[in-house]
């Protein structure tokens, strides 16, 4: 008789949920250890609760974060109880974090998932918690699973969440990975309809005869691509596609990024930066959490990536590429393309009658 495995334990010494012993019944009360304020990593776990609220569509849910964007883009969720902020550099806020251990002592949860290989404190939030299944990558595995299941682990940040789940469920599941998902109430695709007429200069809320497409030039460190790149790009674009209107999003310094584009949006409200972005037929962006932001709201989106990540942080989902960018690169055969992936995104456009609501 062979020995039975261990059961796969972290640093600490907490046991974590075995794959397949997730029960199909009985969960009720679940808890999302995710304590990171980079909007990227808020909406990249919209796929995590989308498979939460698939396999459990009686449970509520609380989420750890950090930050104001999971309470903006989580709060309206209906199955979304609470959300618990982690203080940013925890170690220079000894009593807020203190008081997040106290609250997360004070409940009691029937799974807790820690969802990111590698995080430190959404690994502190799992081994605080009180749950009755722990689910989250062994330690010994962090980084790089390749022992028994964790061999499969997907690439992709968004996936690996939904994977570590579906792995440790006891029932079946489905076959197709969820995409990121951040619902629009009508009123929101409403307002946001409104705002990018005016900005166009169209009379009324209801699209106009041409397509938009927006821009979002920011990003951090190398991470940013330079002005003669989105020089060369627009210059590409208007070329191919004269009929398009093309709208920067600005970042939170307010300072545009994209020579002679004069049409352009600014917010430091993320419900209203989202449904501005999906009123759009298009986005074009550097790598950032305002790329994956724009996928999620289910607007057709091409991200560039200047490093070698593209298959962890790709926006996926029906419509949506990625796409290398070398460093050094001024545009001149690259912009081009990414202008024909604009042409093929917009296509034959027709424009609706009234915005539509976004409900994926």
């Amino acid at each position: 008789m062979s020995e039975r495995a261990s059961p796969p334990r972290s640093s600490t010494g907490m046991r974590l949920c075995q794959p397949g012993e997730l029960p199909v019944r009985g969960i009720h009360r679940v808890l999302v250890c995710r304590p990171n304020h980079r909007l990227g990593n808020m909406v990249l776990i919209s796929p995590l609760l989308h498979e939460i609220e698939t396999l459990y569509p009686g449970a509520e849910i609380d989420i750890v974060s950090a930050g104001c964007a999971a309470q903006v883009l989580y709060g309206p969720r209906f199955q979304v109880r609470r959300i618990m902020n982690f203080p940013r550099r925890a170690v220079h806020h000894p009593w807020l974090a203190a008081k997040l251990v106290h609250e997360l002592r004070g409940n009691t949860y029937d799974l807790a998932i820690d969802p990111c290989a590698g995080s430190g404190s959404g690994r502190l939030a799992l081994r605080v918690c009180r749950a009755r299944y722990k689910v989250g990558f062994p330690d010994s595995t962090a980084g790089g699973e390749t022992d028994g299941p964790w061999s499969t682990a997907p690439e992709h940040l968004a996936k690996r969440s939904v994977f570590l789940l579906r792995t440790a469920y006891a029932g079946t599941t489905e076959t197709e990975w969820p995409t990121l998902d951040v619902p629009l109430a009508p009123s929101d695709m409403q307002h946001g309809a409104c705002a990018l007429a005016k900005i166009l200069g169209r009379d009324g809320c209801k699209a106009g005869t041409q397509p938009v497409i927006g821009i979002f030039g920011n990003a951090t460190g190398p991470k940013r691509l330079p002005e003669p790149w989105w020089e060369a790009f627009t210059t590409a674009l208007r070329a191919r596609r004269p009929d398009v209107h093309i709208v920067e999003v600005l970042a939170e310094h307010g300072r545009s990024q994209l020579p002679g584009v004069t049409a352009s949006f600014y917010t430091r409200d993320l419900r209203k930066l989202a449904a501005v972005l999906a009123n759009m037929q298009g986005f074009v962006s550097a790598d950032c959490g305002v790329m994956h932001l724009a996928a999620a709201v289910g607007t057709p989106t091409l991200g560039l990536f200047t490093q070698s990540n593209r298959s962890k942080y790709t926006p996926y989902g029906p419509g949506n590429e990625g796409v290398d960018v070398a460093a050094g690169d001024d545009g001149v055969h690259t912009a081009p393309c990414v202008a024909g992936w604009v042409d093929q995104a917009v296509g034959e456009y027709t424009a609706p009658d009234h915005p539509v609501a976004s409900f994926r």
